[in-house]
């Protein structure tokens, strides 16, 4: 098919506060003969996307287009023979009109052009909307409860910030295994939520002291396994919390990363630590069909229920606003942005 000669596209030209972010317009993105090209109707708006416009994370060069969530309808698939007749890729059933969702960094733009191997297809019974509010942090919800701590039932384990959109997904696969789900959050409107969604104990962090609260709960052992998307503010107490051969479960950096520690401090319990990234457990094609498939299933049988919390303009001002929104804390669920119908 012919293409436009120019997109629209979130950018920054250089790292720092929301202030950075720009949506530009750019050349048409490089179609790779094995790449799918999507034309973007939704954009999911992570943490990771502050990571890289922070400087966090390192980025390839300037302009630089944030993003790595999104979903929308294929317009082109690839020219590639060897990736037309590749057994993995005629598993997945892409068509031009397959409705997707897309894993892959530089993603938010008008169009996307992107490795097969990172696009997934929506089946019939979850919407667009669905999709992206629940693929990225789907994704980690399952691969980390599957591969960094297989949750089983009668497990006790602990969420940071258990009403945000990652938080709500992980809360309704561990209840679904059979754990017991202690949550921490902010304020009594997200613990509401937090047990809406089948939290046990929600701790409100700013006014209970959560370490007494978790020994309590747990008769002074400790949690199995502790999921931490928060970082340096709550490290130090995770090793408290943790029982003994428990697991943490880095997950994120909200409040900065953890700062360098001696591993020796690690014997008291015999405690695992583990930094995952969900691109590591969905790297081959066989396992981004196996978690995919299991997400979609997930969410079509209601075990994972999506929470949209906004949806923002696909305008500069409304991207800033969105990332500003997400780490102020006052957000649940997931937030996303509207590109075209």
């Amino acid at each position: 098919m012919s293409y436009p000669s120019s997109v629209q596209a979130i950018t920054i030209s250089k790292t720092g506060g929301p202030e950075v972010i720009e949506k530009r317009e750019i050349p048409f993105p490089k179609v790779a003969p094995n790449h799918l090209v999507v034309k973007v109707q939704y954009l999911g708006v992570n943490f990771i996307d502050t990571y890289y416009r922070e400087g966090v994370y390192p980025v390839s060069g300037f302009p630089f287009v944030i993003g790595k969530e999104a979903s929308g309808v294929v317009v082109a698939l690839p020219t590639d023979e060897s990736v037309l007749n590749n057994p993995d890729y005629k598993k997945r059933g892409y068509k031009e009109g397959s409705r997707v969702a897309v894993d892959y960094l530089g993603s938010h733009a008008e169009y996307a052009s992107v490795p097969w191997n990172t696009v997934y297809v929506i089946p019939e019974s979850v919407s667009t909307l669905t999709a992206v509010s629940a693929l990225v942090q789907g994704l980690t919800a399952i691969s980390f409860m599957e591969e960094a701590y297989n949750v089983q039932k009668g497990d006790i384990i602990l969420i940071h910030t258990v009403a945000g959109g990652l938080g709500l997904l992980m809360t309704q696969l561990a209840k679904s295994r059979g754990a017991t789900v202690i949550g921490t959050t902010s304020t009594p409107e997200k613990a509401a939520l937090a047990k809406a969604n089948g939290t046990d104990h929600v701790i409100l962090y700013k006014s209970e002291d959560t370490v007494a609260r978790v020994l309590e709960l747990t008769n002074g052992e400790g949690v199995h396994a502790i999921f931490d998307g928060v970082g340096k503010d709550t490290f130090e107490s995770d090793l408290i919390m943790i029982r003994r051969k428990g697991t943490i479960v880095s997950v994120g950096n909200a409040s900065g990363t953890v700062p360098p520690f001696a591993p020796i401090r690690l014997v008291q319990k015999n405690v695992k630590l583990l930094r995952p990234t969900m691109n590591n457990y969905t790297y081959t094609p066989a396992e981004v069909l196996y978690y995919g498939n299991a997400l979609f299933s997930l969410l079509a049988n209601g075990t994972l229920k999506t929470q949209v919390f906004k949806e923002y303009p696909f305008t500069t001002e409304g991207v800033k606003q969105a990332q500003i929104d997400l780490t102020s804390g006052k957000t649940t669920g997931k937030l996303v942005i509207k590109v075209s119908d």
